[in-house]
């Protein structure tokens, strides 16, 4: 079996909505944590700077099958709907800013 990909990715939450941001992730739906683990998103992480930045990170084995499957899942698209208003300089919807960056250096 292939290694997992490793996946970082950056967006920028709006600082009027950042407590509320947190909050919700506080307390992210059990349906849509089920859906992220059935399409492949493992050892998914979310790290949030004072200034907004937000960095994203996960594992997967198929990064276009992990979000294919994420796109086809409705409890998807409800959240990503409740979340892009959280974020700056946002086209459509959170999960289709995803824009991977480069892996540089990896210590195994």
């Amino acid at each position: 079996m292939p290694s997992a990909r490793r996946v970082c990715f950056l967006l920028r939450v709006k600082p009027d909505r950042m407590a509320e941001y947190r909050r919700r992730h506080a307390e992210v739906w059990p349906e849509m944590l089920d859906a992220l683990r059935e399409t492949g998103w493992h050892n998914y992480s979310l790290f949030l700077a004072e200034d907004g930045l937000l960095v994203g990170y996960f594992e997967t084995q198929d990064l276009e099958a992990a979000l294919e499957g994420m796109a086809a899942r409705d409890v998807n698209a409800r959240w990503q709907a409740e979340m892009a208003p959280f974020f700056e300089s946002l086209d459509g919807h959170p999960d289709e800013g995803i824009v991977p960056l480069t892996e540089v250096f990896h210590l195994d």
